[in-house]
This record gives C-alpha cells, sequence and structure tokens, in this order.
C-alpha cells in the first residue's frame, strides 16, 4: 500500500525493522503488530507509562492499543510494577504450585458469573483450544460451532472459512490446517441466530459447542444484538451444547464480570487472558464445577502447561485483579464516562465533514469504521473503506496519537486516560482529518 511520506522521525524504527526482517518472519512476532493493512513501518516501542508510549527515535504517543486490551490501569502501573520485581527477587519460575496461583483462581471465580473453577494456562490461544477440547471431551461430540470474524486463536480447527454454502462444512483458512480439522467446525454469520438453529438442527447430536466473543474485537468492535446471547443460551441448553464465551478481550474490560455480567448471560465456559495477567503474557479458562473436573488430574481430558500460573504473570494479575475488585463501583463508571465522552466527540468532529462513518463501542473498548451501514458482522463490517482508514491512522500517528494499525482491530482506553487525553485526541482529530480531506 501506498503510504504518503510521514513527517515523524522514525528512522531507528525503520533500521530496527530491516534488522529484524532478517532473523524474523515479516519482522514482526505477531502479525498484528505489522503495517501491512495501513502501510508504513511498525513502531519500535521503548517504554511506556500511563496513557502514553514513546517509540525507538524519541516519538512520544497517547495511547489506544493498550497492548491490545491488558492495560486497564494504564502502562507501568506502579502497584503491578512492584508486584513483578518483588516476585523476580524470589525467582521467576518454579514449576510448582504458589500460593497467588489460588489468589487469582479466587479472585476470578468471585469476579466472573460463570467460573467456579479456573485452570491458568500462558495464552488466550491456549485457554480457548483447551475449553473446545474440554466440551468436546465433557460431550463426547466432535463438532464446534464458531463465528465468521470471531478469532479464537491460532489453533486448527479456529482457522476456518465459509464452505461453498451455507450449511456445507467448512474449508481450512490458513495451510497447515487440514480438512480433517476443518470438517469438524461449522461457520455461522456473527448475530444470526437463524443460521446458528439451522446448523444444529442439520448436524443434531454431533455439536459439542458453540464458541464465541460475546463483543467481537477482531473484525472491529460489534456488539450482539439484542437476543443474540439469549438465544444461544436457549439454543445450547435445548441441545445439551456447552455454550463458550472468548472473554479473552472483553473479560474484565467492559464489566467487573466481563460481558457475560453486562448482558446477563452465563455461559458454560469462559477463556480469558489479556488483563488477567496485567500485561504479562497468560490465559485462562473456567466454567461450571462438573465440566471443569473432566480436566486432568481429576478427569479424562488432558491439558497441561510446564509455566502455566507463572508466578510473575499471577503477581502482576493479582495487582490489576485486587484493584477492579476493590474499586469496582467506580471503575467502570469512569470508563463509561470517558467512552461516551470520546465517542459523542468523535460524532462531532466527523459530522462536520462530507465522510461516511459509524461507531460502535461498548465499555472500554470501540471501533470507528469508515462506511455508511450499520456494522453488525463481518459482511457489514467489510463494507468499510480501509484506505481512508489507513491515511486517518497515519494522520492521527502523526498528531501523536496511536491507534491500533488494522480498521479490524478495536480500539482500548483505560483509567489512565482523562480529561486531558480526551482534549488531546479530539483536537489531534480535528487537524488529521483536516489534511486527509
Amino acid at each position: 500500500m501506498e503510504v504518503a511520506p510521514s513527517n515523524i522521525d522514525l528512522r531507528r524504527s525503520k533500521q530496527f525493522y530491516d534488522r529484524a526482517q532478517g532473523c524474523i518472519p515479516g519482522g514482526v512476532n505477531s502479525p498484528a503488530r505489522a503495517f501491512d493493512s495501513v502501510g508504513g513501518t511498525p513502531l519500535f516501542i521503548e517504554e511506556a507509562e500511563g496513557a502514553y508510549l514513546m517509540d525507538a527515535d524519541g516519538n512520544r504517543y497517547l495511547d489506544y492499543v493498550g497492548s491490545w486490551g491488558p492495560m486497564i490501569f494504564g502502562h507501568a502501573h506502579p502497584d503491578v510494577v512492584d508486584a513483578v520485581q518483588t516476585q523476580a527477587e524470589a525467582s521467576t519460575s518454579f514449576g510448582a504450585p504458589t500460593e497467588v496461583e489460588i489468589e487469582v483462581a479466587e479472585l476470578v471465580c468471585d469476579l466472573v458469573p460463570s467460573v467456579e473453577k479456573v485452570r491458568m494456562v500462558n495464552s488466550g490461544t491456549e485457554a480457548t483450544m483447551s475449553a473446545a477440547r474440554l466440551a468436546r471431551g465433557y460431550t463426547g461430540r466432535d463438532k464446534i460451532i464458531k463465528f465468521e470474524g470471531n478469532y479464537h486463536g491460532h489453533g486448527d480447527f479456529f482457522l476456518i472459512a465459509a464452505g461453498s454454502g451455507p450449511m456445507t462444512l467448512s474449508e481450512p483458512d490458513s495451510p497447515g490446517v487440514t480438512k480433517g480439522n476443518a470438517k469438524d467446525t461449522l461457520l455461522a454469520p456473527f448475530n444470526d441466530l437463524d443460521h446458528v438453529e439451522k446448523l444444529v438442527e442439520a448436524h443434531a447430536g454431533e455439536v459439542a459447542c458453540i464458541i464465541l466473543e460475546p463483543i467481537a474485537g477482531n473484525m472491529g468492535c460489534i456488539p450482539p444484538e439484542p437476543g443474540f446471547l439469549e438465544g444461544l443460551r436457549e439454543i445450547c441448553d435445548a441441545h445439551d451444547i456447552v455454550l463458550i464465551f472468548d472473554e479473552v478481550m472483553t473479560g474484565f474490560r467492559v464489566a467487573p464480570g466481563g460481558a457475560q455480567e453486562r448482558y446477563g448471560v452465563t455461559p458454560d465456559l469462559t477463556c480469558l487472558g489479556k488483563i488477567i495477567g496485567g500485561g504479562l503474557p497468560v490465559g485462562a479458562y473456567g466454567g461450571k464445577k462438573d465440566i471443569m473436573d473432566y480436566i486432568s488430574p481429576t478427569g479424562p481430558v488432558y491439558q497441561a502447561g510446564t509455566l502455566s500460573g507463572n508466578p510473575l504473570a499471577m503477581r502482576a494479575g493479582h495487582a490489576v485483579l485486587s484493584k477492579i475488585a476493590e474499586n469496582k463501583d467506580t471503575i467502570y463508571d469512569e470508563l463509561e464516562a470517558f467512552g461516551e465522552a470520546l465517542e459523542e466527540g468523535i460524532h462531532r468532529n466527523l459530522e462536520a465533514l462530507d465522510l461516511d462513518f459509524t461507531t460502535n463501542r461498548v465499555g472500554a473498548m470501540a471501533s470507528l469504521f469508515f462506511t455508511d451501514q450499520r456494522v453488525v458482522d463481518q459482511e457489514t463490517a467489510k463494507t468499510t473503506d480501509t484506505d481512508q482508514y489507513a491515511a486517518y491512522f497515519h494522520a492521527m500517528l502523526e498528531e501523536g496519537i496511536y491507534l491500533p494499525p488494522s480498521q479490524f482491530e478495536a480500539i482500548f482506553f483505560g483509567t489512565c486516560h482523562g480529561e486531558a487525553e480526551l482534549d488531546a485526541t479530539l483536537k489531534a482529530q480535528r487537524e488529521a482529518l483536516r489534511r486527509i480531506q
């Protein structure tokens, strides 16, 4: 993609990127960090504090990525830093149980409505893979239903594309994923209950679980339509199907107990990550006691991890979850107020121009789409003008605002984003829009 030359000095980032491509595929350790969809050079970050990042060239940015979600209290929060430093002095890993694992598990069980027991793992991908396997083992069934545009990590049976017809079996979406894996994954459009019902009827007695992001975050922020989550719960109850909410992104972000608390729909299993580790690599899955007891060593479904419950991640997560538990009556009201003011300001700025746009927001995650359609699923998300977003991204970057380098990723903000950050963001947006008009 052609990108207008940036006025930002990115010489060191460019040098690092060139160097990285010699030893790291694509120069990045996750495709989300690449700037492929917006063009240009990925920023190499050296430090961050609160709501701000500084790159390798000394440029300072107001951050709306937040390490893709976990920084609900901002970067380098003193409580998290102290917890990690204290633990590091006692060793970074034991490969043995620690008390802090219990304390984190107790906090999760107290905060998340569906979770009676929880198993710690090392990533969101590991959590979703394990939860789906557990559902299969528990039900004795093979097939899963997932939704177009929902991302559950890079497990083989999640990297699936639609087949030639709405009721056909799916196809692998990546080389290396076998047709054998794909045949057991059924795909439905997000927010489409009728399609789910038809899939369940067409594969009666074969579906182990339905897994979804209750608020989509990987085709942009897309909330559930009224009745969608409730309808899935009814379908799962009627057909003895395990309902799995992937709350890696939404957990502790849109409410203390995640999307399931916000919408009042309780899944059978919940996958967590990001905030639960305070910014360190972590994941977890939990749910009903009778299902969770089906995992080894108490049950026959095998899952293990040498570094699961790593003490550094547990200490950081404990610091964040404790703060949430102690302040849950005020934190989410503050985040909601900031989100409303940001969304209203963005609307004012854009309505003054001849640009098609729509916004979606739930709590402290949101998306701006350059389309005149209401975005409710993958198909409507695809109507957005991605070239317009790329221009907007770079214009905002030059104004010191760091947004996700993709139209189809949500923005995140935290308690560190206050009135000064709100004013700076809206002023920067006005300048950015003026330049790209």
